[in-house]
């Protein structure tokens, strides 16, 4: 059989694909792209054997059905440098071999059988129905990924956890050590319900959905989920377990709040973490009369730094030690001209929010304090 197709579509189509694939998979057919051809369609699947994403290109022409396997270094590497062409490909069904057919030149390869490929298993018809805006929900991605846990032993903080409620919906991610809080009022869904994105499909919905893509919608139930979206099908697990009430450790009366430009923060903080104890991370942040003062200093190396921002803040003194990485982290996230430190005291957690909020927004980051020695 025969088929052509775009070459800057294909190459298109396989690279949004490949970023669901491990590097390490168990089983050597999944170091392969399923290529379903049929109805003047390619629908391209992709698997590490607990996350499916399927895509589909139109064809020009074709002769008639096929179905198989493809290397996807192979095929990826052999159409990259192709410039915008039609490329045709000959399959023999029987020997397997895939040829394919350019302005300048041919390449040939051996596929393999599409009965070798796990197919993804079906959500629950009774499944959960979310649809939300694709800039909502990576404007929500964006704000908490850097947040999440690293580690395994706390599974459920690796993932995102997205907070269904009548009214809104909430993106929530922390690692114990740092918070972030999104809540976002423009999708009032009607119900209450909720689940943890997990952090690769996090990642690879960063970058094959753009904000002009019309609207998302999740399926999902407690075990799985999929997203669906105009140009691809996304398959995978969620994160099983409860998430940490995540309110809770918010503190709501912060008497202390001072207000500083975000991008003069961000110059002072990474001045000063060059300075900082590289273990720790550890910075002094003291307020007073309109100042913030930013202190780090490493004592194993007899090294030091401080710096001098204006602000607006005129309540008593107060010092705090936090990680300068991490705060610098969170300023660099946030899109506010001026950014809120918001205090109680050195032992509780500081939060940092927008000096002036998104419209039908509430953003909100903390982050916990550092014993100081003083």
């Amino acid at each position: 059989m025969k088929f052509t197709v775009s070459s800057t579509a294909l190459f298109s189509h396989l690279s949004a694909a490949s970023k669901v694939m491990g590097t390490k998979n168990t089983m050597p057919i999944l170091d392969c792209f399923l290529l379903n051809v049929r109805d003047n369609k390619a629908t391209i699947t992709a698997s590490d054997s607990e996350k499916y994403f399927i895509t589909s290109i139109d064809i020009i022409d074709m002769t008639e059905n096929a179905m198989f396997c493809i290397p996807a270094k192979t095929i990826m590497e052999s159409i990259k440098e192709l410039a915008e062409q039609p490329i045709t490909f000959d399959y023999n069904a029987d020997t397997h071999e895939l040829n394919g057919i350019h302005q300048s030149g041919s390449f040939s390869i051996m596929a393999q059988d599409a009965e070798a490929f796990p197919l993804q298993q079906n959500i629950n018809p009774e499944a959960t129905t979310l649809t939300i805006p694709a800039e909502t929900l990576l404007n929500g991605i964006n704000r908490c990924l850097f947040a999440t846990a690293n580690d395994e032993i706390r599974l459920v903080m690796t993932g995102i956890y997205i907070d269904v409620k009548p009214d809104c919906v909430i993106f929530a991610g922390t690692d114990g050590r740092k918070l972030v809080r999104n809540i976002n009022r423009n999708i009032q869904p009607g119900f209450e319900a909720g689940f943890i994105l997990p952090k690769k499909v996090s990642s690879i919905l960063k970058s094959v959905v753009s904000k002009d893509t019309a609207d998302i919608v999740i399926h999902f139930d407690n075990e799985k989920a999929v997203i669906q979206t105009a140009d691809f099908e996304l398959y995978f697990r969620l994160i099983e377990g409860r998430y940490p009430n995540y309110n809770a450790v918010i503190p709501t009366d912060n008497p202390f709040q001072a207000t500083v430009e975000r991008t003069s923060l961000i110059g002072a903080l990474k001045r000063v973490s060059v300075f900082c104890n590289q273990s720790s991370g550890l910075m002094k942040v003291h307020l007073e009369n309109n100042l913030m003062k930013l202190t780090g200093q490493d004592n194993d190396y007899a090294t030091s730094a401080e710096e001098n921002l204006f602000c607006d803040y005129q309540n008593s003194p107060i010092s705090v030690g936090f990680s300068c990485q991490f705060m610098l982290e969170i300023a660099s996230i946030m899109d506010a001209e001026n950014l809120t430190l918001q205090l109680a005291d050195p032992s509780r957690p500081g939060v940092i929010v927008p000096a002036e909020q998104p419209e039908n927004e509430e953003v909100l980051m903390l982050l916990m304090p550092m014993m100081l020695n003083e």
